[in-house]
């Protein structure tokens, strides 16, 4: 087993393509290739997991701890010839001034050689001294090589290859040229998931095509081979505590909700659960199911096929009034919403919220929260009342005309939540939050709803009734 940490000097490099190129390309060569992506994202680990073959987990500082970072590293690297690790933004961009949580500071939590991603357009001496800056900024970070990206033509190469080779002791790895042909479209929340795009084996074989024939992948796999990662637990670290019987969990799955960590719906089986995909767009009845899991997603961009579907959203709302177990995150929330309001249009939605979701051409919500829970938080088990819990948001709707419930689940200390100071909306057995969780050692939250869903089945005496 070997690693590479694929980084940049600033945002918007390409580092994704390059990454995701580099997944394709090593599996083409007969590679077992594990991703990892650093930071809260479902979209390019959506991507990365598709090029590679195997589920994309992310590494987060802010939802978990420097072990269980670690622990996710080896335990699922295990059976993987190299493994990718991308980061976010650039190699020593982060939210503290030390750096605590920037991508150097994973790569050296990890002890992976690092390979930066240069967008070139309009470089040429400069490329030098911004090569030479990251080298020496942090002497403990291993720089063992670039990949030049979105090159002018073989003149713009030839003289950045003499300008890195003369000034510094880093090899080039790679040179990619600019071609739009390499470009995944995107949306206001960054690259438009693979679940969506018809074409995107097409697009991950083109562009792993084109990274192979651009790239020196033997250089690169044996520069990963110095570097292994680290020794594996015993157990995933998403493991929860089997709930004690087998329960069968909807999942909303198609081109509307796709954002879901694996690590979260691993859990879930693990604990006893059967995940039930459930077609939102297409699907006209719920199959059987003792919960609903809606999770993020565009609802936006179907929403007209959403609102067409008619006898499902029916057969939600009556099902969620009966007292099914329901958790909703983000899209999920705005789905369940009495409207959605998009460009000028309104369609319906299930409404069985009473608000309406508008999206806005600006995020109302973006980035890190930490929400303390309420008495008010359904699920059994879950956190003490005060505990607080580290999640992420990054929407562009809010809900509007809301009919406050008696009581929401979180008090939000950090981030805009619902209202900008509560986030979980409660509605019988139905908890609805723009914030999005992911089951850690701090916080397991599908074992939590888990317990919610069986305690109600147990309650039940042959279908769902009304929840008082």
């Amino acid at each position: 087993m070997s690693q590479i940490f694929i980084s940049a000097a600033h945002k918007s490099s390409g580092k994704t393509t390059v990454t995701l190129g580099l997944c394709a390309a090593l599996r083409m060569q007969g590679l077992a290739v594990q991703p990892f992506k650093k930071g809260p994202d479902y979209i390019d680990p959506m991507w990365l997991g598709r090029a590679a073959g195997r589920s994309c987990h992310n590494l987060d500082f802010y939802t978990m701890g420097e072990d269980e970072i670690t622990d996710t590293v080896g335990f699922y690297s295990q059976g993987a010839d190299i493994s990718v690790i991308e980061g976010n933004k650039g190699l020593y961009d982060g939210l503290d001034l030390d750096g605590s949580n920037s991508n150097a500071a994973l790569a050296k939590l990890l002890g992976a050689p690092v390979v930066l991603v240069l967008d070139a357009r309009g470089m040429t001496r400069g490329i030098a001294p911004l090569i030479l800056g990251y080298q020496g900024f942090d002497s403990d970070i291993q720089i063992a090589g670039v990949i030049l990206n979105q090159l002018g033509g073989s003149r713009h190469e030839s003289k950045l290859r003499a300008v890195i080779e003369h000034y510094t002791n880093v090899p080039v790895l790679g040179a990619v040229g600019r071609n739009p042909e390499l470009e995944i479209l995107e949306r206001h929340l960054g690259l438009i998931p693979s679940n969506e795009q018809g074409d995107a084996d097409r697009q991950i074989e083109h562009i792993g095509n084109t990274v192979a024939g651009q790239v020196d992948l033997d250089t690169l796999a044996r520069l990963a081979e110095s570097s292994a990662p680290p020794p594996a637990p015993p157990t995933s670290p998403f493991y929860v505590s089997p709930v004690g019987q087998t329960l069968r969990i909807g999942i909303a799955r198609d081109e509307a909700f796709g954002f879901y960590y694996p690590g979260d719906l691993e859990a879930m089986q693990q604990a006893g659960a059967k995940l039930i995909p459930v077609d939102m767009l297409h699907d006209h009845e719920l199959p059987d199911m003792d919960g609903l899991f809606i999770g993020g997603g565009f609802p936006e961009s179907c929403m007209e096929q959403l609102q067409s579907n008619r006898r499902l959203r029916n057969a939600i709302r009556e099902a969620i009034e009966a007292g099914l177990p329901s958790y909703a995150e983000c899209g999920g929330l705005m789905y369940l919403a009495r409207s959605l309001r998009w460009r000028g249009k309104s369609c319906e939605m299930v409404g069985v919220i009473p608000g309406d979701a508008v999206m806005y051409t600006r995020p109302r919500g973006r980035g890190y929260v930490r929400l303390k829970a309420t008495s008010h938080l359904p699920w059994p088990h879950a956190a003490e009342t005060g505990a607080e819990i580290a999640a992420h948001e990054f929407h562009y709707s809010a809900l509007e005309n809301l009919q406050a419930p008696e009581a929401y689940a979180f008090e939000v200390l950090r981030g805009s939540g619902i209202d900008g100071r509560h986030d979980g909306y409660v509605y019988k057995n139905l908890l609805a939050c723009y914030s999005h969780q992911r089951t850690t050692s701090t916080n397991r939250w599908t074992e939590h709803f888990l317990n919610f869903v069986a305690d109600c089945k147990s309650q039940r005496s042959g279908s769902l009734r009304p929840q008082k």
